[in-house]
């Protein structure tokens, strides 16, 4: 459950969109790295009385270490501008019930400016969707995209599987002149758009941010058990058939490695084989990239041959996609580990995005 701490800011570091970071003395004098989102909280200050959550921090999460402001219990925000029709204020609640739940205005609600192009929308008109189990694909994706094909409009659509805030992630802030924009779903909340559903997520993506392509998965902090069904990963399948079933390509990035130390996640990861094996009941290209070393290869293969029958298995090139990930705008990281430790994964998810860009109608 939730364990709390009191503590007083000693300094303001990092900033990036939706996020500040900074540290905080406790009663004891023990010294922790907070984060906070001043849409929810307003702004730390340097000497804030600040309410912490620290049990992500005490667990030692490697996307979830941090303290989270949850108040500024001598400081409270103001409450937001009302608007004349109190309809544009928006009723979406997002991380329902708990304390910190924001009302947003939802892209598809009535008040929307968006409601006229989305209030029939039904179809996706083809536009590719590469669906990743990890956030930690996103950026490699959009570097097989780009690789290849720079000047197409490439969406995010960030599901609720892990970090419900989208400010949680730096690599968005990063990726801010990639993508045309994001759409936070489910209980995720803080992109450029808010909806209800997954499905809603992607018509937004297609007929509002206007995409040739889109890209969805989870925000950081993936939830895994080490079960077969027991991670929040599994929604990639469910993803699948939604893009399917709205009239879109469904293009599935494999976790493939090699230097992942549990047997599990090495080769074709569990994640993807049931994901896609088991959950996604729509037909879906997996891509497979060329050059893996022989050994791994020869395991991946032996993976797949099972989801042949269910899916397509297309073999992309990967020639020019390790200088494209090496010039990705931000950091590449998965579980720790960068390109140069783990390049299957990384050269994996780049050549998703290379076939999706191949999928994607011309410019007018």
């Amino acid at each position: 459950m939730v364990r709390w701490r009191s503590g007083t800011v000693t300094a303001v570091r990092r900033r990036w969109r939706g996020a500040i970071e900074l540290d905080a003395s406790l009663p004891d004098g023990a010294a922790v790295r907070a984060l906070a989102y001043p849409e929810l909280v307003g702004a730390p200050e340097v000497g804030d009385r600040v309410l912490l959550n620290v049990g992500a921090l005490l667990m030692g999460l490697g996307t979830g270490g941090y303290a989270l402001v949850v108040a500024l219990p001598d400081r409270l925000p103001p409450d937001p501008p009302q608007p004349a029709d109190t309809r544009a204020a928006g009723h979406l609640v997002k991380a329902r019930y708990t304390p910190l739940q924001p009302i947003l205005l939802g892209v598809d609600e009535e008040a929307s400016p968006h409601r006229a192009a989305l209030a029939d929308a039904d179809d996706l008109a083809g536009m590719p969707v590469v669906v990743a189990d990890l956030h930690s694909a996103l950026p490699a994706i959009v570097a097989g995209i780009r690789a290849d094909r720079p000047q197409l409009r490439i969406a995010y659509v960030l599901t609720d599987g892990a970090a419900l805030p989208a400010w949680f992630s730096r690599t968005l802030t990063g990726l801010a002149d990639e993508l045309v924009g994001t759409v936070t779903v489910g209980q995720a909340f803080g992109g450029d758009l808010e909806a209800a559903t997954v499905h809603s997520g992607l018509l937004a993506a297609r007929h509002v941010l206007r995409a040739d392509v889109t890209i969805l998965s989870q925000g950081p902090g993936n939830l895994g058990t080490g079960t077969r069904w027991g991670f929040s990963g599994v929604a990639a399948g469910e993803a699948i058939n939604a893009t399917a079933v709205l009239g879109g390509r469904p293009v599935g990035s494999l976790r493939i490695s090699a230097a992942d130390p549990r047997p599990r996640h090495r080769g074709v990861s569990h994640h993807s084989l049931t994901a896609y094996g088991r959950v996604a009941l729509a037909r879906a290209d997996l891509v497979v990239p060329d050059g893996l070393a022989p050994e791994l290869a020869a395991a991946v293969d032996a993976a797949l041959a099972p989801l042949a029958a269910r899916h397509t298995l297309v073999r992309v090139g990967t020639d020019g996609l390790d200088a494209a990930l090496r010039g990705a705008p931000v950091p590449l990281s998965t579980m720790g580990r960068g390109l140069t430790d783990d390049a299957e994964y990384f050269l994996a998810a780049a050549a998703a995005g290379r076939h999706a860009a191949t999928l994607a109608p011309p410019p007018p």
